[in-house]
């Protein structure tokens, strides 16, 4: 049914079509509001027989989740950036274990310094984990991903983190269709875990292997993400065969018959970067975009397949590996060594920083002219990142950079300062 609605809400709906069976709560932003409407769903009796659990910290939810799936339910949790953080000894135990886990991760940025907006370093810190990761673009995409991960999760055993942009994306009211109950349980069959404890049965599970058997337990790891690449075309395909709404799966793709420059991204910044394509379409520029939705397992052949064409591919990535620079590009270009196509990194909306067309126009037209640098930050304030330099340089106490630049900015005040009229400028 389609409705106005937020997008948080939507993905619990979602959710709550799984059927459920263990959700473990911990409230996070901005992943809250989800949580927050499957307690509702729950308490009502809409979402039943479900056991939703109130724990104690990001780290007990995951831990719960294992439990919870282990024992044989269909298990659900949700959480963001220094949540995800402290679960991370249990998300590789999820992953390791082989448990079919559902977890949104309402992406936002890591510190320190605090920062509560959206960017993708919570995710992209995991992207080893063992975890599959999927990005949606939009709420729509979030809303049948959701859907689709349990599928898939319970095909290959593994657990599936469903990526959505902080605030963007969740908080945001947009129109969404809501498939009905029936056609998600005709999509979605019963969970028959491949693995489950019973009493009746003592056995233990993670246990300790070692060096006889681990290389061979982390190649059967692999091997399922592999079988996963098979998967999720297959699963995209049903799913659009049941609600009329087709998707890749893999991967998204637009204007890109006769692209020479194609960008490549990632996440809710796909949509500013169709309204720049055309914009930049309509002046004659051939631009197209490709847009990944299966980050781990990463689809190496499609993406080769996709920038076949390409003259030159730009990569905008809300994350950044510090001492290296871009993540999603690092994959790009292993899809394509063979061409040796000129492939740069461009790093945007860090902590929530807004990504405008102008900039974005700017940034592909640098392109175009062969200007581009292998990496750069895009709309990067270089007068305080020098003010900051010449401090450093001035005094060996120069203080923290971030308070720093806040009073730059007129953001704080100068602690320092002896009237209003005196800035860290005058200093």
């Amino acid at each position: 049914m389609r409705q106005q609605i937020e997008g948080s809400q939507a993905v619990a709906k979602a959710v709550a079509l799984a059927r459920p069976e263990v959700i473990c709560a911990y409230p996070i932003s901005p992943q809250t509001h989800i949580v927050e409407t499957l307690s509702r769903l729950v308490k009502s009796g809409e979402l039943t027989p479900c056991e939703y659990l109130n724990v104690e910290s990001e780290f007990a939810a995951m831990s719960a989740a294992i439990g919870a799936s282990a024992a044989g339910a269909r298990a659900y949790t949700a959480t963001a950036s220094q949540g995800l953080l402290f679960m991370v000894e249990a998300v590789y135990n999820a992953s390791g274990l082989g448990l079919p886990i559902v977890m949104t991760v309402a992406n936002r940025a890591i510190g320190a310094p605090i920062n509560i907006w959206n960017d993708h370093s919570d995710s992209m810190s995991q992207r080893d984990s063992g975890w599959i990761q999927l990005y949606a673009q939009d709420n729509q995409e979030a809303v049948d991903l959701h859907i689709q991960a349990y599928r898939l999760a319970e095909e290959v055993s593994l657990p599936v983190m469903v990526c959505m942009d902080g605030f963007i994306l969740t908080h945001a009211v947009e129109e969404v269709d809501v498939p009905d109950q029936d056609v998600v349980d005709d999509f979605l069959p019963a969970f028959e875990p491949r693995q489950m404890l019973d009493p009746a049965e003592p056995m233990s599970i993670g246990a300790m292997v070692g060096p006889e058997a681990f290389t061979e337990v982390r190649y059967l790891a692999h091997l399922r993400q592999m079988q996963a690449l098979e998967l999720i075309p297959q699963i995209a395909a049903e799913f659009g065969a049941a609600t009329g709404r087709l998707r890749e799966g893999l991967v998204s793709t637009y204007e890109l018959e006769d692209a020479e420059t194609v960008v490549v991204a990632l996440g809710s910044v796909l949509g500013t970067l169709a309204d720049t394509v055309d914009e930049l379409r309509a002046d004659g520029h051939r631009v197209g975009l490709l847009g990944i939705t299966s980050f781990r397992p990463f689809p190496l052949d499609r993406v080769r397949e996709a920038l076949a064409g390409a003259q030159r591919v730009v990569v905008v990535e809300k994350s950044l590996a510090v001492g290296i620079g871009g993540i999603v590009s690092t994959n790009v270009r292993t899809a394509l060594a063979e061409r040796h196509v000129p492939t740069s990194t461009v790093i945007a909306g860090l902590g929530g920083r807004p990504i405008p067309i102008s900039s974005l126009r700017r940034m592909i037209l640098t392109a175009e002219a062969g200007e581009l640098e292998p990496l750069t930050f895009l709309d990067l304030r270089t007068d305080l990142i020098e003010r900051e330099l010449a401090r450093t340089r001035a005094s060996r106490r120069s203080g923290p950079a971030a308070e720093n630049m806040l009073r730059d900015l007129g953001t704080v005040g100068d602690p320092h300062a002896t009237s209003p009229s005196v800035s860290s400028r005058s200093r």
